[in-house]
């Protein structure tokens, strides 16, 4: 019985399936007879026919079987005995593998040589596969040369591997310890030996010389001919014989630049120049009188290569083409020395005749030096930052070490201690601030204003120092253009503003009045008005209990005598308040001089429901009258007591 898994099932009981197509069950023939004799044989099918793979044979034991025919006929082949058996030591004694090799190191720290060439010999000694590395020794060369890696077995990576003789070969890179060397050839036995051993050898290479070295072993050869001139002939001929130039030098283009006198000395001994420094007294400058020694200077330099230094301490002819000669002097003319450019006006007689007689020039008009007008730059004053006195603060934009603005010493002494003052109510949307009084006082002395406020009881707010003595600017002033408040601003209930405060000026001493009246000519006539109109009604009370005097006795008998009647006939009105009624006229009256307008007060008292039509009240108004329009309040409130 033959079943199968199905496809992707183990071959387990339940997962495997008969064939229904399968009819034939019956097994293979294994007996059998050749040449009459009776043999077994291993089935090569199963039940049914179905073919078996386990016992035939693969082709790599037909091919095991075809290859030992010989041996199953004849039988096993007799080899040689091995020879001697012979160690590594004693094979490769004495023999080494040579390789000539170089390395390039790197020279920072010159301006000779950027890098150097180290020829080198490495020796791989067969017996025990280790190598060194020796650099021949060169005398005089500074270098620690010899052996520069000890005999040893030379790691090849970080594997653990070590180099071996089939790692090497001509025209490769080997690198040991960091530092790479170029195998460039090598000697016969090494080469005999390898190709022994069926490695293939690179073509040899060129060994590389050490630059520096070679340059130094066979130096240029320099063929200078020797000059036809004859410098003793001009020393003997020339000798103490100086060309003198008068120059300038414009140096205004610079940071405190300005034109400078110099002198230019040419020795006609040895074409050599000086340039010296003309010194005036109380110049300012320390005595160097020598600007440029006295040496050739250079006219034309050499096209310089990128390796030349831009700066050497000694310039020779290899640098140099052309050097400055008397024939680049002239009188009107610039000439640049050394980088700086001078302009030549004038010159002594001696040379004068020198240029006469040796280069025929007769034009030696010497050049006029007019100086540059100073350009003048404007001052530039920053706008000003609110700290301190404007004048003040100036000073520092016109001195490093600021000194305080000068006083009027006069107008000190004669306004010294003369203050005008005024009462001032500050303008402000809060109702409480509204009801609040200063006391604005005006120095004559030094044009400064300060704000007081007297303490209030019970108000809520800390009295004192409003504002501190300084002067106050106008509105719309700048601080080119600055105004300030004078006495002839302060009027009667003007508006003043004081660093962003408005106040109104509600009252004044008499001093002001009196000030302004004595010294009429300083002062608008309608700052004097405004001030008269508001002290006429004091006056007038004055004026009145004066004129009163001698009538006084009876009339305050009769005044006291309406008050107590006026207070009976008040006492039938319950609804009265006094102390509101008080308080009403008190606050009315914004100036506090105790007038107020007849008309004013009998709208006041309708107001409060007072009954003036009675006639005792009508007859204490017309008592307390100043005037024909002005009444007195005071008397009139004793019959309303609080």
């Amino acid at each position: 019985m033959s079943s199968e898994p199905g496809p992707g099932l183990p071959f387990l009981p339940g997962c495997a399936f008969r064939d229904p197509m399968k009819t034939s069950f019956h097994r293979s023939q294994t007996l059998g007879y050749k040449n009459g004799f009776a043999f077994s044989r291993l089935p090569t099918v199963g039940i049914g026919g179905e073919r078996l793979y386990v016992n035939q044979l693969s082709q790599a034991e037909l091919d095991e079987l075809s290859n030992k025919r010989p041996t199953l006929i004849y039988g096993q082949a007799k080899h040689a005995p091995p020879s001697g058996f012979i160690p590594a030591h004693v094979a490769f004694d004495k023999k080494i593998l040579k390789f000539d090799a170089y390395f390039q190191e790197d020279v920072p720290l010159s301006a000779e040589e950027h890098y150097r060439i180290r020829q080198v010999g490495i020796y791989y000694y067969l017996e025990d596969d280790s190598m060194s590395v020796i650099e021949p020794v060169v005398q005089n060369s500074g270098l620690p040369q010899g052996k520069l890696i000890r005999r040893h077995r030379v790691p090849k990576n970080d594997r653990g591997d070590h180099y071996h003789w089939k790692d090497l070969n001509r025209g490769m890179n080997i690198t040991m310890y960091g530092r790479i060397y170029r195998i460039v050839d090598c000697d016969p036995f090494t080469q005999v030996f390898l190709e022994s051993q069926g490695i293939e050898l690179n073509p040899p290479e060129k060994m590389v010389f050490d630059p520096y070295t070679e340059l130094r072993r066979m130096p240029m050869r320099k063929y200078v001919t020797p000059s036809d001139f004859d410098q003793l002939k001009q020393f003997l001929t020339y000798d103490k014989q100086v060309l003198r130039f008068y120059a300038m030098w414009d140096d205004t283009d610079s940071m405190f630049g300005e034109n400078r006198p110099y002198i230019i000395h040419y020795y006609l001994a040895d074409d050599t120049v000086e340039v010296r420094e003309v010194y005036k007294q109380n110049d300012g400058r320390d005595p160097f009188p020598i600007l440029i020694k006295r040496q050739r200077l250079p006219k034309t330099f050499v096209d310089k290569k990128k390796t030349f230094p831009s700066c050497v301490l000694e310039i020779s002819d290899q640098e140099v083409l052309e050097w400055y000669t008397a024939k680049d002097f002239a009188v009107g003319k610039s000439t640049t020395l050394l980088g700086r450019t001078f302009f030549i006006y004038d010159c002594d007689e001696f040379t004068r005749n020198f240029y006469r007689d040796k280069f025929g020039i007769t034009d030696f008009q010497p050049v006029e030096i007019k100086k540059k007008p100073l350009e003048e730059v404007p001052q530039v004053i920053p706008p000003y930052n609110g700290f301190g006195i404007l004048e003040d603060s100036l000073q520092n934009c016109f001195s490093l070490l600021p000194k305080p603005p000068r006083k009027d010493v006069i107008k000190m002494l004669e306004n010294d201690h003369k203050v005008l003052r005024y009462q001032v109510a500050l303008e402000s949307p809060n109702p409480e601030d509204r009801k609040r009084r200063f006391i604005l006082s005006y120095f004559l002395s030094n044009d400064m204003i300060s704000i007081y406020e007297p303490p209030l009881r019970n108000s809520g707010i800390i009295g004192g120092k409003y504002l501190g003595k300084t002067r106050v600017a106008k509105p719309g002033s700048t601080t080119e253009n600055a105004t300030y408040y004078e006495p002839s601003d302060l009027t009667i209930g003007s508006t003043i503003e004081v660093f962003g405060h408005r106040f109104v000026i509600t009252d004044a001493d008499e001093y002001v009045l009196n000030y302004m009246e004595s010294n009429a000519e300083s002062f608008p006539a309608a700052t004097l008005q405004s001030l008269r109109d508001h002290f006429r009604p004091r006056q007038v009370v004055k004026e009145t209990a004066k004129s009163d005097i001698p009538m006084l006795g009876t009339s305050k008998q009769e005044l006291d005598e309406l008050i107590v009647q006026v207070q009976e006939e008040l006492k039938l009105h319950k609804y009265l308040n006094n102390k509101s009624i008080r308080e009403a006229f008190l606050q009315c009256d914004k100036d506090g001089s105790g007038i107020l307008d007849k008309a004013k007060f009998l709208a006041l008292c309708d107001s409060l429901s007072v009954p003036t039509s009675a006639f005792l009240v009508n007859k204490l108004i017309d008592l307390c009258s100043c005037g024909e329009d002005k009444i007195n309040y005071h008397d009139f409130l004793r019959a309303f007591p609080s």
